[in-house]
């Protein structure tokens, strides 16, 4: 059981990064609309003579990325502290009556799982800073709005978005593995709660790419609307 439901969780996670990062839905998600919205930035960006609100959105992005990344450190050496418990755990598990105490190696494989997916996390997340970094970068060297080469601004334009578009979807993979650490969790409470969080957390997510009120706020303007 413990097997079927980690391949349960390690398959949610694959299929679901799979269809949402190419976009297999008929619905756009939430996340490609957003791109589209980030190139758009950088083209109006280019045509702005000055740029401070572009330097100023660039850090903080970066502020956000830096706390998530610290956020992972801290949860990896949490993560870590069970792992000198380990005999306090098994024997408050051994006390519970509707819980089977699990073995040492059962309950070691459970906690260096969830260092790794923290751990992973960490990885998304510095890098994701170090190319929104980049991206600061490629905002500076952007031509300025009142120079003669439209081709050569445009192209650094493109240039700085799809750099943003790449920052952001390793810090959305990053976020990705916080939430599936959330149903990871329930995997110390039993397989079957292991799967009954993984399949919440994989609702939720879809939904929140899909159905949300925040994919809702990207619909487009009716003429109703639009007057209002």
């Amino acid at each position: 059981q413990d097997l079927l439901s980690l391949g349960y969780f390690i398959s949610a996670w694959m299929i679901y990064h799979w269809v949402v990062e190419a976009n297999l839905s008929p619905r756009r998600s939430l996340n490609s609309i957003m791109n589209a919205h980030r190139m758009h930035w950088m083209e109006q960006m280019s045509e702005r003579e000055s740029r401070i609100v572009d330097a100023n959105i660039m850090g903080s992005l970066q502020n956000g990325t830096a706390f998530f990344a610290s956020t992972s450190l801290i949860a990896i050496g949490a993560a870590a502290t069970l792992l000198r418990s380990t005999d306090d755990v098994l024997r408050v598990f051994g006390e519970l009556p509707f819980s089977s105490a699990p073995t040492r190696g059962l309950w070691e494989l459970k906690v260096a799982g969830l260092i790794v997916i923290f751990g992973y996390a960490f990885f998304k997340f510095a890098w994701a800073y170090r190319l929104f970094n980049f991206t600061a970068m490629l905002i500076g060297a952007t031509p300025a709005a009142r120079s003669d080469d439209a081709v050569a601004r445009k192209n650094a334009a493109l240039r700085a978005g799809r750099m943003n578009t790449v920052a952001a979807a390793h810090f959305t993979r990053g976020q990705r593995a916080f939430f599936f650490a959330l149903a990871y969790i329930g995997w110390f409470a039993g397989s079957y709660v292991f799967l009954g969080s993984t399949t919440a957390v994989l609702i939720v997510m879809w939904g929140r790419q899909h159905a949300s009120d925040a994919r809702g706020a990207l619909e487009p303007f009716d003429e109703i609307d639009t007057k209002g």
